[in-house]
């Protein structure tokens, strides 16, 4: 029995409408001698413009954006010299929205019927919004990776100076870039006007977490500061701060005891954040001598110069308190 190849349906007018009408075609003709353009009713829609039975080219290049305008009309001037199909893509203007429309037609007067040419406009705004999506991404993962690079180059040229030998010298070094590897997870687009990378209280309780698990018991490092969002920058920068602060108390403060305990409060004041680290618990703290350590000037150098700010320290019996003033507008940076 062989099998019976269906008919295809006989293709009517009213059939071809609905095709178009689907596919979000709009459909336009243009006579190259009178310059009269015409369109149908989506198209009229897609321009942002009422309702006309034609319009000229040039009162239609009116409506398209000012850097592509130009190169649009040469577009279509050369049209009739290019060699079978052609697709321009360009910006217009409807009102302060700013759409990106795709034409296509067949040129060599190959579409030319009457002196006049045809063809369709299609919306492709969303296809440029994800290619510009796109490429803003690749760009800023490339400054982002230079940034961490740069970075890198300098603890490493810094730590070596400092390193007794090779041995503490990796150890050191592998601890910071780790700290800003954990800093940079959290990197990601936040609202409008919450900064560009994390909130203040996530990129904290990640930077702090391994050494909670230290302890005698799990929650001894609590983080209580105002939701807000830090930039990238701020976040490298503060990275490194929290993490030779914890590192210092691991050595000589409240985490190096298993029951010593961190708190970790935010506070506001006149374009300021001020963080308040308090440890208690721990060991009885005694002020450092006259000779500042390595760790100390990167934590000074990284709050004045990344954060805006400035850090103080008030050596109590209980337990070191330290105040980190940091500039508000820097920090969401």
């Amino acid at each position: 029995m062989t099998a019976q190849i269906p008919q295809m349906h006989a293709w009517k007018p009213e059939h071809l409408r609905l095709a178009v009408s689907a596919a979000g075609v709009a459909l336009w003709a243009w006579n190259v001698d009178t310059d009269a353009f015409t369109m149908d009713e989506r198209g009229f829609e897609l321009w942002g413009m009422p309702w006309q039975n034609e319009v000229t080219f040039e009162e239609l290049s009116a409506h398209i954006h000012p850097s592509d305008r130009d190169r649009v009309r040469s577009a279509f001037a050369a049209t009739r010299a290019v060699l079978g199909s052609y697709e321009t893509d360009f910006r217009i203007m409807v009102g302060n929205e700013v759409r990106w429309i795709s034409a296509r037609g067949q040129g060599e007067d190959v579409g030319i019927v009457g002196r006049t040419m045809f063809g369709i406009f299609l919306d492709v705004t969303g296809r440029k919004q994800a290619e510009e999506g796109n490429e803003l991404l690749a760009g800023e993962m490339s400054h982002r990776v230079k940034n961490l690079l740069t970075i890198a180059t300098g603890l490493t040229a810094i730590t070596s100076r400092n390193a007794p030998n090779t041995e503490h010298m990796a150890h050191e070094l592998t601890e910071r870039l780790t700290a800003l590897g954990r800093a940079h997870d959290l990197v990601r687009p936040l609202p409008s006007g919450q900064g560009k990378a994390a909130l203040l209280g996530d990129l904290l309780s990640v930077l702090l977490a391994p050494y909670d698990d230290m302890g005698a018991f799990k929650g001894r490092i609590r983080v209580a500061v105002e939701r807000m969002g830090v930039g990238e920058a701020a976040a490298t920068g503060l990275g490194l701060v929290i993490h030779e602060l914890a590192t210092n108390s691991m050595k000589y403060g409240a985490l190096s005891s298993p029951t010593g305990t961190l708190d970790l409060t935010s506070a506001a004041d006149d374009g300021e954040v001020i963080l308040t680290w308090l440890e208690r618990g721990g060991p009885e703290v005694k002020p450092p001598g006259e000779a500042e350590g390595f760790g100390s000037k990167l934590v000074r150098r990284s709050v004045a110069g990344q954060l805006g700010g400035a850090i103080a320290y008030e050596w109590s019996a209980a337990g070191v308190i330290i105040t980190l003033k940091m500039s508000r507008d820097r920090l969401t940076t």
